[in-house]
């Protein structure tokens, strides 16, 4: 799928320690909204890489291209900047850069089977 992606976010706050992952290979900075909503910043390095999820996500890829293939399917889909997918809650992903790097924005939506 794609959208249009943003190209910044105004009035918002920034945690300063990173979220790294993976010997430092994938990290993102959480960005915290007026609303309460959050949303994570990264970058991810040529690799594959596996995420479990609380919430569902959405990825949207900003820059690089990548596959995924999300938990419990065996068919790998590609995307490229420009391009996002949706994680369920409670769920996982592999995520494989071939080459250069992807830059992504993760929102998260908050899980309505938690309460």
């Amino acid at each position: 799928m794609t959208g249009k992606i943003p190209e910044r976010f105004d009035d918002v706050s920034v945690i300063c320690k990173a979220n790294v992952y993976h010997e430092g290979r994938v990290a993102s900075h959480t960005v915290l909204f007026k609303d309460g909503s959050r949303k994570t910043l990264g970058v991810i390095h040529p690799g594959s890489y596996n995420f479990k999820t609380d919430d569902p996500e959405k990825m949207d890829i900003t820059a690089g291209n990548c596959r995924v293939r999300q938990a419990d399917e065996g068919q790998w889909e590609r995307y490229q900047a420009g391009a996002f997918f949706i994680v369920p809650g409670r769920s996982s992903f592999d995520i494989v850069v071939d080459e250069g790097i992807v830059q992504y924005i993760c929102s998260f939506e908050p899980n309505s089977d938690k309460e």
